[in-house]
């Protein structure tokens, strides 16, 4: 199955996670109806300059980003960083994280959650 660049359904997030901003979030692909796959989440997320997503916990599950492009400031489970494209963070077993937009220009990140279950 092919998916081509602009026929993703997405959604605009408020104040995400308790994050200032919105998030664009395109799904790539729906777990449980096109992905057989154990994962919650497979997307691109867009923030804006000085958007985020707040700090917020992964129980049962890991989260994976991947920078496509922009840079991004994080919080890994207390550990500040910068994070620039081609820089991934994962995250998950109980432990947290937020991001925020830091660049002049959009942060694109590939986000995937798989469920251990």
């Amino acid at each position: 199955m092919i998916r081509r660049s602009g026929e993703y359904k997405f959604d605009i997030k408020e104040n995400m996670r308790g994050g200032e901003g919105s998030v664009k979030i395109e799904h790539y692909w729906h777990p449980g109806t096109e992905m057989k796959a154990s994962n919650r989440m497979f997307a691109k997320l867009t923030l804006q300059p000085g958007s985020s997503i707040g700090f917020h916990k992964h129980e049962d599950e890991e989260e994976v980003f991947v920078v496509l492009r922009g840079s991004g400031e994080t919080d890994d489970n207390g550990h500040k960083s910068v994070l620039n494209v081609g820089d991934t963070i994962l995250t998950g077993d109980g432990s947290g994280h937020s991001i925020k937009c830091i660049s002049q220009e959009p942060l694109e990140l590939m986000a995937v959650i798989s469920c251990y279950k």
